[in-house]
């Protein structure tokens, strides 16, 4: 990936995140997305923008659709900001690479608690024994 292609898509990241926070009014949007990453095809005509959102599937599914609806006027509002003959189109897509990593650190978490629990079991056992 080129440095040029990187730039874009952390500028198309952080303007987009303006957009949704300052002129989106949709009330599905309640859950505040967060734009984790974006992602431009190489010959830049599509962004993957992909985002999290807080609350349960149904307020994350709701919020989805809401980014796809207003996905047009982003788009537009993208190329004047950028100063570009044309913005690449959006495609947006819940983020599932950060819930499972989420997931792997909550299972590590979880041994280390549990590795913490046997550590002190073997230290009063030891300490019963002298």
């Amino acid at each position: 990936m080129s440095r040029r292609t990187e730039m874009l898509e952390s500028v198309i990241q952080r303007e987009l995140a303006t957009i949704i926070l300052r002129e989106l009014n949709d009330p599905r949007l309640s859950g505040f997305p967060t734009i984790t990453r974006v992602k431009v095809s190489a010959d830049l005509s599509i962004a993957d923008v992909f985002v999290t959102v807080m609350g349960g599937e149904g307020h994350q599914t709701a919020a989805l659709n809401a980014l796809k609806h207003s996905a047009g006027l982003m788009r537009t509002r993208l190329t004047k900001s950028l100063t570009l003959r044309q913005a690449p189109f959006l495609k947006f897509h819940l983020d599932e690479q950060l819930k499972k990593e989420l997931a792997v650190l909550e299972a590590l978490r979880k041994v280390e608690e549990e590795n913490a629990e046997l550590d002190r079991k073997r230290a009063g056992e030891q300490s019963q024994s002298q």
